[in-house]
């Protein structure tokens, strides 16, 4: 395994000794390893968050292109008359 160096101010020195003093952590490299670790699953979790969104939005532009979805401008506009109609008050 090979190993890496790093300087920390001391507030955060005594930051990661106070974690390895409560249990938490059996060493500063063991701490150091499992932030990577987490940081390594937020790339990733964020990374399938973007296919996924990339993924809905090209399913919508194909449903619009196909003639289906809801046109946002026209609803709008009939929600606004139903406020208008009613006083205020949305009917359900």
């Amino acid at each position: 395994m090979a190993s890496m160096n790093i300087s920390l101010p001391d507030p955060l020195r005594d930051y990661v000794q106070d974690r390895i003093d409560s249990g938490q952590y059996a060493s500063a490299s063991d701490y150091v390893r499992d932030l990577i670790r987490r940081d390594q699953g937020g790339i990733a979790d964020e990374e399938r968050w973007l296919r996924d969104l990339d993924a809905s939005i090209a399913e919508s532009l194909a449903e619009m292109a196909g003639g289906g979805g809801v046109d946002l401008d026209a609803t709008c506009d009939q929600i606004g008359v139903e406020l208008r109609v009613t006083g205020g008050r949305v009917r359900q």
